[in-house]
């Protein structure tokens, strides 16, 4: 049984040529693989090339008829998808940027675990406290508190109350040198 056939607009000194100028050792190593493959070796043999078992020739073997030699360099995960998708985040800025309301929610600050609740209530999701507050520093909000106010506090108050005393800078006076004897 014949695997899956190279592409036809490259050669073995094409992809040899290739090999040479890239940077990336295990593209290099694909492509002297697949060159091996070009010169009529089998793919077994190929395999024992690139260090790998057979699966994983086909695999680079359908990636170069895809993307040619770019195909073979090792791309960056695309990771997890988020909890919470755009929508769910527009709303949950909206909410740290309204903040509590004290009758309504039961608190008169919000806390990583209030917000995680409101979330539950919310959507549904279910986060840690240390997942929320990831989530938080991403959307560029800081664990910041503020300092409590008294509600009926007059303005000027505090200003009022501060001392403001006037510096007054002199001179100091000069040292007197000693004329003790030793």
């Amino acid at each position: 049984m014949r695997g899956i056939a190279l592409r036809p607009d490259f050669d073995a000194l094409k992809v040899r040529a290739a090999a040479r100028v890239s940077k990336n050792g295990p593209q290099t190593r694909r492509l002297l693989a697949l060159a091996a493959i070009y010169e009529g070796a089998s793919r077994s043999q190929a395999a024992e090339i690139g260090g790998v078992t057979l699966q994983i020739v086909r695999d680079w073997v359908v990636r170069f008829n895809a993307e040619g030699p770019n195909g073979l360099i090792d791309k960056a995960s695309p990771g997890r998808t988020p909890i919470l998708d755009a929508a769910q985040r527009a709303a949950l800025a909206a909410v740290v940027e309204s903040g509590p309301i004290p009758a309504v929610h039961g608190v008169v600050r919000w806390r990583i675990v209030d917000l995680c609740q409101w979330a539950h209530l919310e959507y549904g999701v279910s986060l840690s406290e240390h997942t929320m507050s990831r989530v938080l520093r991403a959307m560029n909000y800081r664990r910041l508190t503020a300092r409590p106010r008294h509600h009926a506090q007059a303005e000027g108050a505090i200003d009022e109350f501060k001392k403001n005393s006037r510096r007054v800078w002199k001179r100091s006076p000069k040292r007197k040198t000693s004329t003790h004897a030793t």
